[in-house]
């Protein structure tokens, strides 16, 4: 049976903020370095915490041992074949530059697919991910779909995101990709997506940590209440469209990291070996923004690292021993002149005076659920899907 993913999970709405949970004892997972800065986190009575219990779970349930794991990506790049047939494309794959998406990009090509590159410009990129991206391309012979967004429109809703005080402002990224990848796999007739997103490196992030990424009515209420440019070419994904590309379009995104034997350690030698990758120093780091984000504005207003979850999948897919991931969790997020460099880049590039950011990052954290919402709807739908689908097969059953 084929396995697919899906980047539309609805997550359960909560923050965290330093202080808010002062009257919780602090307490570190004995498997993992998840610890109480996830509000949600719970322990055993070993003090093995819920994270390591739900890696084990997604594991068991999504990752095959071989034989059955190369025989069902075989399969799955048959079907892929088949019927991308006479097409000049047969899969999409999203390229940022990073590890996981270089990776696929070389790992699609060596299993003979012939997919289209998108990649998300958003103003923010590194030159080293300029570099990677060019390379993948050129290497590979793939043919590359370049997203330019509008500066002023898309630094806009990256604003109104900080000014609302919500978390996971990546969400103003990952939502035009998205919404890029499914127009362009309708408008090109291609039904597969192939993504970089993997349980044994990615498996583990608290819901509190990150928000819906394709919940574009509370997209739109941040950005009608913060923001004051008027969107006219930002690519947006509502849930008419939700309901077109899975119901009626029949999208399949699928992460083939999860048929292969996906050690990150390896893959970063073949492609720094075959494709001339070169090496940024942290997870999304391709992104100037988001390692500024994530080094900085997370910890500081949130109290978010997120290297202890990234490093606790780790441990859990058995790359990284509990000792190593401690002494790396050791280590500063930013080096400080690095950070006064980066601080000044993004300050000037958002036209934001000094005052303001630390305005900006004075203002209390608010939950998504103060804006409005579309997971509601999809929540209705997919059990709608359920019913009917469940109807369907009582029907051709004959009871």
């Amino acid at each position: 049976m084929m396995k697919t993913d899906s980047s539309d999970n609805i997550i359960k709405d909560s923050f965290y903020h330093p202080g808010l949970l002062s009257d919780r004892s602090y307490q570190m997972c004995s498997k993992t370095i998840m610890d109480t800065t996830d509000p949600n986190i719970d322990f055993d009575e070993k003090g093995v915490s819920n994270h390591y219990y739900q890696y084990e779970l997604a594991a068991s349930q999504n990752l095959l041992p071989e034989p059955r794991r190369s025989q069902e990506l075989e399969r799955l790049v048959s079907v892929i074949k088949k019927n991308g047939k006479g097409k000049k494309y047969d899969c999409l794959i999203g390229l940022s530059g990073g590890v996981d998406s270089s990776y696929v990009a070389w790992l699609v090509h060596d299993l003979g697919l012939r997919p289209l590159a998108v990649h998300l410009d958003n103003g923010w990129n590194t030159e080293l991910a300029v570099h990677n991206v060019h390379e993948i391309v050129s290497r590979l012979n793939f043919r590359l779909h370049t997203l330019v967004v509008n500066w002023e429109e898309f630094k806009d809703i990256q604003l109104a995101y900080l000014k609302a005080s919500v978390v996971d402002i990546e969400v103003v990224s990952d939502h035009a990709i998205f919404a890029t990848m499914y127009k362009l796999a309708k408008e090109r007739n291609i039904p597969y997506i192939i993504s970089g997103t993997n349980i044994v490196t990615e498996e583990i992030m608290p819901s509190s940590w990150l928000y819906h990424k394709m919940d574009y009515a509370n997209l739109k209420d941040i950005h009608r209440q913060f923001g004051t440019t008027k969107l006219k070419t930002y690519p947006t994904f509502n849930f008419r469209k939700y309901v077109y590309y899975s119901a009626v379009f029949g999208l399949v995104p699928i992460s083939i990291l999860n048929y292969t034997d996906y050690i990150k350690s390896e893959a970063k030698k073949t492609i720094i070996s075959e494709l001339d990758w070169r090496d940024y120093g942290g997870k999304h780091y391709e992104s100037l923004f988001t390692k500024f984000y994530q080094a900085y504005i997370l910890p500081q207003k949130f109290g978010i690292d997120k290297r202890k979850a990234h490093l606790s999948t780790l441990i859990c897919s058995g790359q990284m021993t509990r000792a190593e991931a401690l002494d790396e969790l050791k280590k500063p997020l930013y080096d400080q002149q690095q950070l006064e460099e980066d601080k000044e880049y993004v300050l000037k590039k958002f036209e934001l005076s000094e005052v303001e950011f630390e305005d900006i990052m004075k203002t209390p954290p608010r939950p998504h659920s103060d804006f409005k919402s579309d997971i509601p709807l999809k929540k209705k739908y997919m059990e709608l899907l359920k019913k009917t689908s469940s109807f369907r097969r009582f029907f051709k059953s004959g009871k």
